[in-house]
C-alpha cells in the first residue's frame, strides 16, 4: 500500500524501511570484497550480467573496478557481459535470449573467476541460465536480487536480497551495494599484492680501485 503524501514521501518511506534489514549486508558485502580482492589481484576475473535497469547497475560496477573508486591503484578485471552489443545480439539471434549470457560465462568464464547476476525480481531466465553455466564452469556465483527467496538467489551460491516490494528502492540499494563492494576491494588489496622485492644488500655508488694487489687501502672514485 502506497504511503500517503507526495510521490518523493511515498519514496522515501520505502526507502527508510528497507534500510534497517539492509544494514545486516554488511558482512556479506565485507566478505565479498576480500574475496574479490584475492582472487581479481591474482589474475582472476568478475564477470558481471543484468537487464534493463539492472544491466546499467551492473556495467557501473565494472566501471569503478577497472577504472577507480577512489584513490589511483591498479586496474581489475571486470566484464559487462550486455555491453557486449554485437555477442549478445548475435547469441539471441542464434540461440535465443535465454542463452545471451550463459554462453559468454562459457566462453570467457574460468575456475576461480566470480560471476555477478543483478536482478529485482529475481526470475529472469536468462539469469538463470547464466547461474547454472557458471556454476557448471567452476565460478563462484553470486547475485544481488530482491526479497528472498526467488530462483536466482536460489541458483547462486550467495545473494544479497534487498527486502523491499518495490523494485526502485531495490535498484537504488543494488548501487549502494555496488559502491560498498567496491570499498571492500580496495581496503582488502593492499593485503594481496605481491610485496616490493628487497634489494640484496647496500649498493655503494662510484667504482673501487684496489692498489697494491689487495694488500692497499681500496680507493672510491
Amino acid at each position: 500500500m502506497m504511503p500517503a503524501g507526495t510521490p518523493l514521501d511515498a519514496h522515501l518511506a520505502h526507502l527508510a524501511a528497507a534500510l534497517p534489514p539492509y544494514r545486516r549486508c554488511e558482512p556479506l558485502l565485507a566478505r565479498w570484497g576480500a574475496t574479490l580482492a584475492r582472487r581479481l589481484t591474482a589474475g582472476g576475473r568478475l564477470l558481471v550480467a543484468g537487464n534493463g535497469g539492472s544491466a546499467a547497475e551492473a556495467q557501473h560496477l565494472t566501471a569503478e573496478l577497472v577504472g577507480k573508486l577512489r584513490d589511483d591503484r591498479q586496474p581489475l578485471s571486470a566484464i559487462a557481459l550486455h555491453a557486449e552489443t554485437s555477442a549478445l545480439t548475435a547469441i539471441g539471434n542464434d540461440y535465443g535470449y535465454q542463452e545471451v549470457f550463459a554462453r559468454q560465462v562459457r566462453a570467457h568464464g574460468r575456475p576461480d573467476d566470480v560471476l555477478l547476476l543483478l536482478s529485482t525480481s529475481g526470475g529472469s531466465g536468462n539469469l538463470l541460465a547464466a547461474a547454472r553455466a557458471g556454476r557448471e564452469a567452476g565460478l563462484r556465483c553470486w547475485a544481488f536480487t530482491g526479497p528472498a527467496p526467488n530462483p536466482l538467489a536460489d541458483a547462486c551460491h550467495e545473494a544479497l536480497a534487498v527486502d523491499s516490494p518495490d523494485s526502485q528502492v531495490v535498484q537504488e540499494l543494488h548501487l549502494v551495494s555496488s559502491h560498498l563492494l567496491c570499498e571492500y576491494v580496495e581496503q582488502a588489496m593492499p593485503e594481496y599484492l605481491e610485496p616490493p622485492v628487497p634489494a640484496a644488500g647496500p649498493v655503494r655508488a662510484g667504482v673501487e680501485v684496489v692498489l697494491d694487489g689487495g694488500a692497499g687501502r681500496p680507493v672510491e672514485a
